[in-house]
């Protein structure tokens, strides 16, 4: 009950909100008594029976498909987080998450965020696991650089820098590509997964095998043992976080773990002294 009479709140609240001048309709110059839409209206504007919207909207447990959910949702012009609301509301499965335009320039924010994280390492990355942008530590601490291939899965197996530090490659490899194969099973289709699956296969025959095991893990924390070549052993979890807003970004941050006083070793690795130090330059 609680879900229908919010459905039905939902519903009427979205409708008081577009003009019939915003629906294409004539206003006809007299006064509404109801603001927004009518009922008839938005049934006639999706293509549906006005019975049938006035069910929907009365709360009445009623089967909706989903072609009719995103006729209502353009008559109601919701957003893409309305619209999977509305989907959840009437216990259909919702759409995948969309990118709304006002969030396209979030990266600037996104950018000051991972650097407010040094000197701890972190980066960003879109759902295809291509690097958008990293910090200074995670170019002094991973090996991070300009020249690399910038697609986290492919670096991750080819990159004989970042391979040659880590302490828990084979075990970590496991997890990478279990969470990978959950990334790609949630978008079979997506020529994207496809490419990136292609280029993993054709650079490593130890992907490979480890993607024929099927394998599958939700993106969460790893913990990472590097040999740093100044500073020695490092260990750090890194944790993997969606942006809702973002949907096509995941946010890497690396925290230092109490072990080889690992938190010590990258705040001076970040300072003036331990710049001059490192072996390879800093990103930027």
């Amino acid at each position: 009950m609680h879900r229908l009479r919010e459905l039905r709140e939902f519903l009427m609240s979205r409708r008081a909100r577009v003009t019939p001048a915003e629906a294409g309709l004539p206003d006809g110059g007299a006064r509404r008594r109801t603001p927004g839409l009518r009922r008839e209206e938005v049934a006639v504007l999706a293509g549906v029976g006005a019975s049938w919207y006035q069910w929907l909207e009365q709360g009445r447990d009623i089967s909706v498909s989903p072609q009719v959910l995103d006729a209502v949702s353009r008559v109601l012009r919701l957003s893409n987080a309305e619209r999977r609301h509305l989907y959840m509301l009437a216990r259909l499965n919702p759409p995948a998450p969309e990118v709304a335009p006002e969030v396209r320039d979030m990266c600037d924010g996104l950018r000051r965020l991972i650097d407010t994280w040094m000197p701890y390492p972190a980066h960003i990355m879109d759902q295809y696991y291509n690097c958008v942008m990293y910090n200074d530590a995670a170019a002094v601490v991973l090996g991070m650089r300009p020249e690399n291939t910038q697609n986290c899965m492919v670096d991750f197996f080819i990159d004989p820098l970042y391979r040659g530090r880590s302490r828990t490659w084979e075990l970590n490899a496991q997890t990478v590509v279990a969470q990978f194969r959950a990334s790609c099973a949630a978008a079979p289709d997506d020529e994207g997964f496809q490419d990136v699956l292609a280029r993993l296969r054709a650079a490593s025959g130890e992907f490979t095998a480890l993607w024929e095991r099927r394998d599958i893990q939700d993106a969460g924390q790893i913990r990472k043992e590097l040999d740093h070549p100044v500073v020695g052993l490092l260990a750090v979890e890194s944790t993997a976080m969606k942006v809702p807003a973002r949907p096509d970004l995941t946010v890497v941050l690396h925290t230092p773990l109490p072990e080889a006083n690992t938190a010590v070793k990258l705040e001076w690795l970040a300072s003036p002294e331990g710049r001059r130090g490192s072996m390879y330059p800093v990103a930027g």
